[in-house]
C-alpha cells in the first residue's frame, strides 16, 4: 500500500486502519512497508533472545523486554514493529502506554531476512539513530551473526560484529554483567 498521490505521506491514523492480516505493517517517513509473517528460524531466534533477556531482567529488574507484535510510534509518520525491544525502568513511565511504545526504546533488535536486509541495515538504522535509540542489534540468521550499533553522541557506531562461528558472547552496557553466548541465542535452529 503506497500513498495515492506522490508526496502524500501516510500517518499513524492511516496505520491503525491497516488490515490485521498476520503481516508486519510499518510506516517509515510516511511510506508503508509490508513484510510477510516470519519463518520458524526467525521465531526460534526471537524466542531464544527474549527468554535470555527476560531471565536476566527477572534477576536484575532494570526494565522490560518486549517481543513483536508491539508498535513503536516515533512520530505520526514513523511507526515500526521491531522483533524485540527493551525499555529501561527509568524510561517506562515516559514512553510505555497501554497500547504501544511512544518514543525511543533503549534497545531495538531486528532479525533480518533476505527481503528485509537492506531496510534493516539502512532505513531502520537511520530511523533508530534519528529518534535516539541507544542500541540497535541486527541479527542475521543466515550468517549466524549479530551487528551491534551504539550511540556515540547523536550518531551510531558499529561497536561489534559477533559470530556464532567465533564463539562470541554478547555484552551490553544496558545490561551490566550480561554475557550471552551466541550458541544460546542461535540454539536449536536446525532442529
Amino acid at each position: 500500500m503506497k500513498p495515492e498521490k506522490p508526496g502524500v505521506k501516510l500517518t499513524y491514523d492511516d496505520f491503525v486502519h491497516f488490515p490485521d492480516d498476520g503481516q508486519r505493517h510499518e510506516l517509515i517517513d510516511g511510506e508503508h512497508y509490508v513484510t510477510p509473517s516470519p519463518n520458524i528460524k526467525h521465531q526460534v531466534l526471537a524466542g531464544n533472545l527474549h527468554a535470555l533477556l527476560w531471565t536476566y531482567l527477572r534477576q536484575h529488574p532494570l526494565g522490560r523486554v518486549f517481543i513483536a507484535p508491539l508498535d513503536v510510534v516515533f512520530s505520526d509518520f514513523d511507526v515500526v514493529e521491531p522483533d524485540l525491544l527493551y525499555v529501561s525502568k527509568a524510561r517506562q513511565g515516559d514512553i510505555v502506554t497501554a497500547k504501544h511504545v511512544r518514543g525511543a526504546p533503549d534497545l531495538v533488535v531486528e532479525i533480518g531476512s533476505p527481503s528485509t536486509r537492506k531496510r534493516d541495515e539502512q532505513t531502520k538504522r537511520w530511523l533508530y539513530e534519528r529518534f535516539g535509540v541507544a542500541e540497535y542489534w541486527i541479527i542475521d540468521p543466515e550468517l549466524d551473526t549479530i551487528k551491534i550499533y551504539r550511540r556515540t553522541g547523536d550518531r551510531y557506531e558499529r561497536s561489534a560484529e559477533l559470530s556464532l562461528e567465533a564463539s562470541d558472547r554478547l555484552t551490553s552496557p544496558l545490561f551490566p554483567e550480561i554475557e550471552l553466548p551466541l550458541s544460546e541465542i542461535f540454539e536449536d535452529l536446525d532442529h
